[in-house]
């Protein structure tokens, strides 16, 4: 297993558990303690936990830190190819329906695995999955314009808002950069979080696309709650509050 999984790994256990020890962690991932202490000492150097003598308790707040769309192509790869597959299998988009993908790596590798031969209206903030779709037949593509942020390449601000009113689309697919039953969905940059609360509120269905990683990490802004989310498809174990969260708001989940 790389190091970047067992981080996603020992995170989401920590997660769900509250406190983690480097023991326990060892023998579930097959590796020596050396190796944890370490796992856990990068993680704590980039705040998303607090290691203690023996093991790790959950940070304040698990925020890590927003990275360029290259490096978070890279970053957990499996887990957002297994999501994207997962998502499809369930939506099954029908003939004619209107997309709203958001910006992200996840709703990327969902973009890229739409069915060539379905006649789609695809509307995105993202340069990239406009670019990735756009020579595809029978897949028409809408790009939402507007400043395009260099770190994540999505176009963000007033045009972008006013695009995006008037629009009423069958499902909305997000990403996030964290999730937790006090915060909901949020990410770190407010201009994307406007973006995404108005495709949130734009589309009949809301899906939402968050690996392991993201649970339990609180961002600057809030987009949606899980009131605003029908669909929700992780390779994390969701439990705790966030599970009764997600129960009480009728929000169904699927894992990938």
């Amino acid at each position: 297993m790389k190091a970047q999984d067992r981080h996603s790994r020992i995170l989401a256990a920590l997660a769900r558990e509250g406190r983690v020890s480097v023991t326990e962690l060892a023998r579930a991932h097959d590796v020596t303690v050396e190796t944890i202490r370490r796992d856990l000492t990068v993680l704590d150097r980039a705040g998303a936990l607090r290691k203690i003598h023996g093991g790790a308790l959950p940070a304040p707040v698990l925020a890590a830190p927003e990275t360029g769309v290259l490096q978070r192509e890279r970053d957990h790869a499996e887990a957002k190819a297994r999501i994207a597959r997962a998502a499809l299998a369930a939506l099954d988009p029908h003939e004619g329906a209107a997309l709203l993908i958001d910006s992200g790596t996840t709703t990327g590798a969902f973009a890229r695995l739409l069915p060539e031969h379905l006649d789609l209206t695809v509307l995105t903030n993202s340069v990239l999955i406009a670019a990735a779709l756009a020579a595809r037949p029978g897949c028409r593509v809408h790009i939402i314009g507007g400043l395009v942020r260099g770190l994540t390449q999505a176009a963000v601000g007033p045009e972008a808002l006013a695009q995006l009113a008037p629009l009423r689309a069958d499902i909305a697919v997000m990403g996030s950069n964290g999730l937790t039953a006090r915060h909901g969905l949020s990410t770190p940059d407010p201009d994307e979080a406007a973006v995404k609360r108005a495709m949130v509120a734009s589309a009949h269905r809301v899906v939402a696309l968050v690996d392991a990683s993201k649970i339990g990490q609180e961002h600057l802004v809030s987009f949606a709650d899980a009131d605003d989310v029908d669909l929700l498809v992780t390779d994390a174990t969701i439990t705790g509050h966030l599970a009764a969260r997600l129960t009480d708001s009728g929000t169904e989940v699927i894992p990938a």
